[in-house]
């Protein structure tokens, strides 16, 4: 009998679901979740708001208080690795008494946030193919085909509707496409990490990166110092909160009283030091940073960088 099995038992509850995933494959799904690329269009607003010091800075400040709740949601995932997750621990440990009333807090809680969380991923997935039929047609620049907002919107219901089906009925491809993105995403990001800076020779000095704070007032109409500080670090915030998938998917996951816990703590290192590091690599290639939300410019100011 598996252990994630034989844990279930003790609780009493019965296993439903069968056991198919790896913990690389559900590491490399909660990768996915937590995907760097995938925040790539926030990264020129985040710029914007505050400058590049708060944003390189509010990465470390964010990774540093996601250490504390990823440690509790794997301690908590080791001792009830259900596919219920978050509302069967919140039932479990809130007691007899408070327990329906945190569980069902705990469910729309989620609920709202998987349905703003995905949406958010879809139309940023539907700004990246944008950004590429632009770029792939001829540029802003050499006229290239900037895609409509109706076309945009296509295809972000097309992405949310491919999403659908495959969760529904293709659980193996989930897990391959999940191998495929966490390979594609770090080979990747290491050509960006230490290419683009080679590329983009002469990059911006140290100061700039670290120490810079600039407020746009005529673009964002923000003149509250901490209110463009706090929305400078969305970019961080969207990049780290997609941990927890492993929790949804530990009654699929093999001896998921180990492996779900190992797969929570390695995703949030890995995208700690992979995404500060990804975002140190755009920050230091930026030569202009006026240029890069000019309407005129290659990508039309539209999406930065690309």
């Amino acid at each position: 009998m598996d252990s994630g099995e034989k844990r279930l038992n003790e609780l009493r509850y019965k296993q439903e679901l069968s056991r198919e995933m790896t913990m690389f494959k559900t590491l490399a799904l909660t990768f996915s979740s937590m995907a760097v690329f995938m925040g790539t269009p926030l990264y020129g607003v985040s710029l914007l708001y505050a400058g590049s010091a708060s944003l390189i800075w509010g990465w470390v400040i964010v990774t540093f208080f996601t250490w504390f709740v990823g440690h509790a949601m794997a301690e908590i995932c080791s001792s009830f690795p259900t596919t219920c997750s978050l509302y069967f621990w919140a039932a479990h440990l809130a007691g007899p008494r408070r327990g329906p009333l945190a569980s069902w807090c705990c469910a729309w809680l989620e609920t709202i946030g998987l349905v703003s969380g995905i949406g958010a991923q879809a139309y940023s997935g539907a700004q990246a193919l944008q950004i590429i039929i632009l770029l792939s047609t001829g540029t802003n620049t050499g006229r290239g085909y900037f895609t409509s907002r109706s076309i945009l919107l296509c295809m972000y219901i097309g992405l949310t509707l491919v999403w659908v089906v495959l969760n529904t009925f293709a659980l193996r491809v989930i897990a391959h496409l999940g191998i495929i993105s966490i390979c594609w995403q770090v080979l990747g990001g290491l050509v960006v990490i230490i290419g683009l800076p080679l590329v983009a020779s002469p990059t911006q000095s140290a100061s700039y990166v670290f120490t810079h704070f600039e407020m746009s007032l005529e673009l964002t109409g923000v003149n509250s110092k901490p209110y463009a500080v706090i929305l400078s670090v969305l970019l961080s915030k969207y990049c780290l909160y997609g941990y927890d998938t492993v929790a949804h998917l530990t009654e699929e996951t093999k001896g998921a009283d180990r492996t779900g816990s190992t797969a929570i703590l390695s995703s949030i290192d890995i995208i700690t030091v992979f995404g500060w590091a990804y975002n140190l690599g755009l920050t230091f290639s930026i030569k202009d940073p006026n240029y890069l939300y000019d309407p005129k410019n290659e990508t039309a100011g539209a999406l930065v960088p690309t």
